[in-house]
């Protein structure tokens, strides 16, 4: 049986799609910058802040701008897990298999608040919530990770 041309066309861009649907499991994109794209007076941040992935996903953390790293905070990963750090100025892509709360830094500019989070869900997501709200933090890393915290209550993730 000959396909008509419709047919074809139709056919062919329904296998092609195939590959997208099995990448669906990309990586999320944690900018590390100077400043922030639309607030100049926000500055040495990560972009999101915080980020609501998945157990067995990953999160790329990108050099936008030189002199960045990130880095797990200490205390603040959940028991069992590995801690990480990148190379200043160099991308990390890390896979997060325990449900739970990361707190991350940028190591050369924690004082000035480049903090973040991810969040794993699943099953103990919340084990090491207070855990990590606990550590303490200085100079502006201690406002920043206070908000974050308030971001994660107010996403009806913590109890």
């Amino acid at each position: 049986m000959l396909l008509s041309r419709r047919t074809f066309i139709a056919s062919s861009t329904a296998l092609l799609a195939v590959p997208y649907i099995a990448r669906a499991n990309t990586p999320i994109v944690v900018e590390m910058l100077n400043k922030h794209p639309e607030d100049r007076k926000l500055r040495q941040i990560f972009l999101p802040r915080l980020a609501v992935i998945g157990a067995g996903e990953s999160v790329l953390f990108k050099a936008t701008d030189r002199g960045h790293n990130a880095a797990s905070a200490d205390d603040m990963i959940p028991d069992g897990t590995e801690a990480w750090k990148g190379d200043l100025g160099k991308d990390i892509e890390v896979t997060f298999t325990v449900p739970g709360i990361y707190g991350y830094v940028c190591t050369p500019h924690v004082s000035t608040g480049m903090v973040g989070a991810i969040v794993v869900r699943g099953d103990g997501v919340l084990d090491n919530f207070e855990a990590v709200r606990s550590v303490s933090q200085r100079g502006k890393a201690k406002k920043i990770f206070g908000e974050i915290w308030n971001e994660i209550e107010a996403l009806g993730l913590a109890a």
